[in-house]
């Protein structure tokens, strides 16, 4: 049980950072506007759990003007995907358990 609950990261305990990280593993990459939408969340809150993330090389930030409009596009990184996929196993250990 211990040795489970050590693959648990806090980095995806809030649902949010959650949320991003599953959105982020199964697409490519996803804009700021769409992972809002996705997750019906504020823009302060959506910029504050991303900047966690990013901050721990979880998700790449790719900042570029469409249109003359700033579009950013967020990715997870190998790093990020090995850590979240290392949580969500621990997960399913503790519920077979």
């Amino acid at each position: 049980m211990k040795d489970i609950l050590q693959d648990l990261n806090k980095a995806f305990e809030n649902k949010v950072r959650l949320g991003i990280m599953s959105a982020l593993v199964v697409n490519d990459a996803m804009d700021f506007n769409s992972l809002k939408d996705l997750l019906g969340v504020t823009d302060g809150n959506l910029a504050s759990h991303i900047k966690s993330l990013s901050t721990k090389d979880y998700i790449s930030v790719h900042k570029e003007f469409l249109n003359n409009k700033p579009h950013t596009q967020y990715a997870a990184t190998p790093l990020g995907k090995d850590a979240f996929v290392k949580h969500i196993k621990a997960i399913e250990q503790l519920l077979k358990n």
